[in-house]
């Protein structure tokens, strides 16, 4: 079995996997319950598995969460959990910018979509929205511009006469009210955002790429970029499981 974690900045993602690659528990936790109690108490389930458990692999960009889900994981099961940072990622991905400047999550995208025949631009939709790029098994570099959600509950938080706002698709426009000038603005101008940063990234490489979007927005964007996209919102997690299961 496999148990596979991906740390974000917003959220935790962890998965146990048998041994045929099903399954088998999907745990979601928000950053405002990362505490000893908290987590040890999501992942008591871990006790009816631990005798069965060939591999513990996470992705984190949050060093004190990860430092609790370590120890909280090594108390209940006694096995060690490895970062897939530290790896030895040479066989997967020819990392072509400097290797300590990037999220491991972005990695284990990164490596979720190489085959060594096709490019790829990966959008991820988190704290951050990141445009990551990989060219057959080369790994470029990116481009970080702020998150979605981030930016939003931002204006929310400093201006007082926003109200909360659910972001959604809209071909309005023009807003008749606040609500619908904030939903469109945040909708077109994020979309004329990833178009546009793809655009340039298109020009600076002269190549053509397959578009992977994954995060939480992925498939709001989906319809208002140009070209070969999907989304895969489990991107980060089978890049990780890829490496877990060399």
């Amino acid at each position: 079995m496999y148990l596979i974690g991906d740390i974000g900045n917003t959220a935790i993602k962890i998965c146990l996997f048998n041994n045929n690659l099903k399954l088998i528990k999907n745990i979601k936790i928000h950053k405002k319950n990362i505490n000893k109690k908290f987590i040890l108490q999501k992942l008591l389930f871990l006790k009816n598995y631990n005798l069965k458990i060939n591999k513990i692999l996470f992705s984190s960009v949050v060093p004190n969460s990860y430092k609790i889900i370590k120890k909280t994981i090594k108390e209940i099961t006694k096995l060690n959990c490895e970062e897939l940072k530290n790896y030895n990622l040479k066989k997967f991905i020819n990392i072509r910018v400097n290797r300590k400047q990037i999220g491991s999550d972005r990695l284990a995208n990164a490596i979720a979509v190489i085959d060594n025949k096709s490019n790829y631009i990966v959008v991820d939709f988190g704290t951050a929205t990141n445009f990551d790029i990989v060219i057959k098994k080369d790994y470029i570099g990116g481009v970080l511009a702020p998150g979605v959600e981030l930016s939003l509950k931002n204006l929310i938080d400093k201006a007082s006469l926003i109200p909360k706002i659910k972001l959604e698709k809209t071909t309005k426009v023009i807003g008749k009210n606040t609500k619908i000038a904030v939903r469109a603005g945040f909708y077109h101008g994020y979309s004329g955002l990833i178009e546009n940063i793809i655009k340039l990234i298109l020009k600076q490489t002269r190549k053509k790429f397959k578009i992977i979007l994954t995060g939480g927005f992925a498939h709001l964007f989906k319809s208002s970029i140009k070209g070969n996209k999907t989304v895969d919102k489990n991107l980060t997690i089978k890049g990780i499981l890829k490496v877990a299961l060399s």
